[in-house]
């Protein structure tokens, strides 16, 4: 029993190790010698990451921090069969690893150290595709919906974890998958909201981000060029 514990917790802290790896940072680097973290939102994922270098090095990223999660659940899986908590939480380090690095520590102006890393979009769509590969298309189709619909980045980011919740949700409901396995969608939709809290303020400040290529953001082009011809 001790040993599991011992081995789980391994699981755990193999999949903070993995979540921490910044793709982003290594794939911007060696596309621009750029370092992501003072470009724009200074995050590693994937969308900072194709406003630094491009689409490809976006897409890049994203599919290798998707990977991480998806790693961390099968590590899991695979050191301790029968510890299903660490098969919960593994990924859930992942996702803390990718926000938090621990490859990417500094120190601030008042000599504390601060963590770099992304908001964890990804990671937490990497771990339900651990949990189950369905998850990959069905969250893609919904996560793209929102963002073309509303072109707000951190509303799709958060958006991942709340998909994820419902569907296995519905899948424990139908004895598909323990209910247990809910809660990890729970555990990555409070990191993400932990993670995107400069942003949330944003949003209800109406000041965040639109990408013009989405509904919203030809709306609000169309609205403001209207405001300016009246000028």
């Amino acid at each position: 029993m001790f040993m599991q514990t011992l081995i789980g917790i391994g699981a755990v802290l193999i999949g903070y190790i993995l979540g921490s790896i910044p793709f982003g940072l290594l794939i911007v680097k060696l596309k621009t010698g750029k370092d992501i973290r003072e470009i724009e939102s200074g995050r590693t994922g994937g969308t900072n990451a194709m406003r630094a270098a491009g689409f490809w090095a976006g897409l890049l990223t994203a599919i290798m921090d998707i990977l991480k999660g998806a790693v961390s659940v099968w590590v899991a899986q695979w050191i301790a069969p029968e510890a299903h908590l660490a098969h919960l939480f593994a990924p859930v380090g992942a996702i803390l690893g990718h926000n938090y690095s621990v490859f990417l520590i500094s120190r601030d102006e008042d000599g504390k150290l601060r963590f770099h890393g992304g908001a964890g979009g990804a990671p937490a769509l990497g771990g339900a595709v651990g949990f189950w590969g369905w998850s990959l298309p069905i969250v893609f189709a919904l996560g793209a919906l929102v963002f073309f619909s509303l072109g707000i980045a951190s509303v799709t980011t958060m958006a991942v974890a709340f998909f994820v919740t419902v569907i296995f949700a519905i899948r424990a409901s139908m004895g598909l998958m323990p209910w247990i396995d809910v809660l990890y969608g729970v555990f990555a939709a409070v990191l993400l909201v932990w993670a995107l809290r400069p942003n949330i303020k944003r949003l209800l400040s109406g000041n965040e981000r639109v990408v013009k290529y989405s509904l919203h953001g030809w709306l609000k082009a169309r609205r403001e060029a209207k405001a300016t011809a009246r000028k």
